[in-house]
């Protein structure tokens, strides 16, 4: 049985290592640089170097890397071994403050969206202090941001440290009119939920489109899916409670506090969560988490599965982002308070948020946009694609309360303190919890149930972190004029709920009738990839985050660019995998099942037999479904022999990405499905549903 206090964060080159192996003045300034933003001199650095090194060696580790987060989703790493050539054929080992401060890895092969030629190949990493340095599998890793020569970011990292210094710069000036001036930093908290999927490594092998599109493209309905609602929080099968084991181990190594590990509601599928930790490190932690549960899953023999949407009529797959702000005095800024001061500025901050998810809707749909998302949200316990709040009911009518001047609970809110003395005996979890929301208030923070299982959380949190900024803003410009504080700001709290409240939404998000609703109401529906993504363009939004200098006006252009040229990559790559599979899997079965049926009934037909209609009826019926197939197949061929992936305006060509090449992929299903429930299961030579989803049970 492993220690757990003694392995958990002995991977990490921690507070604790730091303490240990540094000077206290190194470790001192190195504390300082980590808390403020300030960069390190030469001879810190140096010193910084040499004793990660040593930490480093002693684990075992031969390379060190700058460890990054291109545009590309995932992780990116160029090992360089610590060795050096004294002569003589001899060696040792080094490792320079230089060489931990900045890399320069080859930035020709990454995503760009236009900020830099192809042969313009230069770019630089650049060391987090804020983020520990870890060791895995033998390789000392340093948590960098990523930028071109030309200084522009080409990470989803770089924007997200930029959106924290803009909360807390704002999230101060606000403390700061009610008395705090101690804070120091105010700080996003993220505490991430992952799904996942874990399936038998033979079955996913077999399957094409799950290895190429990390999805099923077609596959007939089992005889058992979660109707019964039996999956969820079920007792764990031996098999997947060894991963669990194994992966726990992993993550407490790297310093990740995995809380919690449970069945979730579709067959095979399974849901981890951490304990909070600051934005910047829950998002490298979210990375090193997904990444680690493949290489746990490959050895034991099974696939984890972080699409979307692995399968059709299945739960997808979501990663729900709790979010709140919490100062370095201990202080959540999203908790009631205990006195009507306090509370006071409670409802300043919560409304804050509101305001935010209100005026920016397109922005935050954006940042859960692609198109494996597109196949989850508003089906199967994902929320919709319409964005709005739960509050629940008692704090909703706690703010209609504030904004009618009318009773709530005896008290009239126009007789008391900013409508706020009502919030003292306020439960903390007064709330309900609502499936169906997209953003719910949670009593001391808010589930942005949205974002897909593949995310990087980096661009849903910075996106959050700047729009809250920009509300914050908007308040303390105002009432850092006032000449009558108390009345500026109960007027301040009561015109925002008034301005606001059409976002705050309680009922059933699936419900056709919210459809309508939120339409009367003005929300937003961008229901598909293609229609959310263009907002990143719009002028309101792309004056936020140039405002508070989390992107610049090229960064988000590049970034939109790159994330529609995705979508047409991800459709394309889905379309030429259905073809493979169809002309290499599926036609040649149901062509050998033709072959049994006729070569069946020739046989009965020369013994004398009259009738032969069973055998007649299924071989036509089989025989026009291959032959529907055939056409769509022809004619889907058709279409993509005419694209030019690279060419043409890219709105134009994700529409007709979405329109014309996914919408012949959906098409083709029903009709493939139905051949599988019909060609004997030793002919149908690939995994089915019934197969897959109970393979690790």
């Amino acid at each position: 049985m492993e220690n757990i206090t003694a392995i958990f964060g002995s991977m990490v080159f921690n507070d604790g290592a730091m303490r240990e192996r540094l000077s206290k003045e190194t470790y001192e300034a190195l504390r300082n640089a980590r808390l403020q933003g300030a960069g390190l001199n030469l001879a810190i650095a140096n010193e910084v170097a040499s004793a990660m090194k040593n930490w480093a060696i002693e684990k075992g580790a031969t390379h060190f890397t700058h460890w990054f987060q291109p545009m590309t989703g995932i992780t990116a790493e160029k090992h360089e071994s610590f060795i050096s050539p004294v002569g003589d054929g001899r060696i040792i080992m080094e490792f320079s403050g230089k060489e931990l401060v900045r890399g320069e890895p080859d930035a020709s092969s990454f995503p760009s969206g236009g900020l830099r030629s192809t042969f313009e190949a230069r770019g630089y990493t650049v060391w987090d202090t804020t983020s520990d340095a870890f060791i895995k599998d033998g390789t000392l890793c340093i948590p960098t941001a990523f930028c071109s020569y030309g200084g522009e970011a080409l990470d989803k990292k770089t924007p997200l440290l930029r959106s924290m210094d803009a909360l807390d710069l704002q999230a101060k000036r606000v403390l700061a009119l009610f008395g705090h001036t101690e804070t120091k930093r105010v700080t996003a908290n993220v505490g991430a939920e992952q799904e996942y999927f874990l399936i038998d490594k033979e079955m996913f092998q077999k399957r094409p489109d799950l290895v190429y599109a990390g999805r099923t493209l077609f596959g007939a309905k089992p005889p058992k899916g979660q109707e019964l609602d039996d999956h969820y929080s079920g007792a764990i099968s031996p098999r997947v409670a060894a991963f669990m084991k194994d992966l726990d181990i992993e993550l407490w190594k790297l310093g990740i506090s995995a809380k919690t590990e449970h069945k979730e509601t579709a067959p095979a599928q399974y849901e981890f969560a951490p304990v909070f930790s600051a934005v910047n490190i829950a998002t490298d932690h979210n990375q090193l988490t997904m990444e680690t549960m493949k290489n746990v899953a490959n050895r034991h023999g099974m696939a984890c599965l972080l699409h979307e949407k692995p399968f059709a009529g299945m739960n997808g797959s979501g990663k729900h982002n709790n979010w709140s702000m919490t100062t370095d005095t201990g202080t959540n800024l999203l908790e009631p308070g205990d006195t009507p001061h306090e509370n006071a500025q409670f409802l300043l901050f919560l409304l804050a948020v509101i305001k935010a998810v209100d005026d920016y809707q397109d922005l935050l749909r954006v940042t859960v946009a692609s198109a494996g998302n597109d196949h989850r949200l508003g089906v199967f316990e994902a929320p919709p694609a319409i964005m709005s709040i739960f509050l629940g009911d008692e704090l909703t009518a706690i703010l209609e309360a504030i904004d009618t001047d009318m009773e709530y609970n005896g008290k009239k809110t126009n007789q008391i303190e900013v409508g706020t003395t009502i919030l003292p005996n306020f439960p903390k979890d007064s709330t309900d919890r609502n499936r169906t929301s997209p953003f719910a208030f949670t009593g001391n923070k808010f589930e942005f149930r949205m974002v897909g299982s593949m995310f990087s959380i980096a661009c849903p949190n910075y996106a959050l972190n700047t729009i809250v900024a920009e509300s914050l803003r908007i308040f303390a410009d105002r009432l850092e004029k006032s000449e009558d504080f108390r009345t500026d700001l109960a007027l301040l709290i009561k015109n925002t709920i008034k301005s606001h409240k059409r976002i705050i939404y309680n009922g059933n998000n699936y419900s056709k009738n919210w459809v309508g609703e939120a339409k009367n109401r003005g929300l937003s529906h961008l229901k598909s990839a293609v229609e959310a993504l263009p907002k990143f363009i719009e002028p309101k939004n792309m004056e936020t985050l140039i405002r508070h200098n989390v992107l610049s006006e090229g960064e988000i252009r590049s970034r939109y660019l790159i994330l529609m040229d995705e979508y047409c990559k991800t459709v394309h790559i889905e379309a030429l995998a259905i073809t493979s599979m169809i002309k290499k899997e599926i036609m040649p079965s149901a062509f050998s099942y033709e072959h049994k049926l006729a070569s069946l009934i020739q046989a009965k037909k020369s013994l004398g037999a009259f009738e032969c209609e069973p055998e007649e009826c299924l071989l036509a019926k089989l025989s026009g479904l291959a032959g529907v197939l055939f056409c769509k197949l022809a004619s889907l061929e058709e279409t993509l022999s005419g694209i030019k992936i690279n060419d043409g305006d890219i709105l134009a060509k994700a529409e007709f990405f979405k329109e014309a090449i996914s919408g012949a992929i959906e098409d083709m299903r029903p009709t493939i499905d139905e051949l599988e429930s019909i060609v004997p299961k030793n002919l149908w030579g690939l995994p089915t549903y019934a197969e897959i989803l109970y393979s690790v049970n």
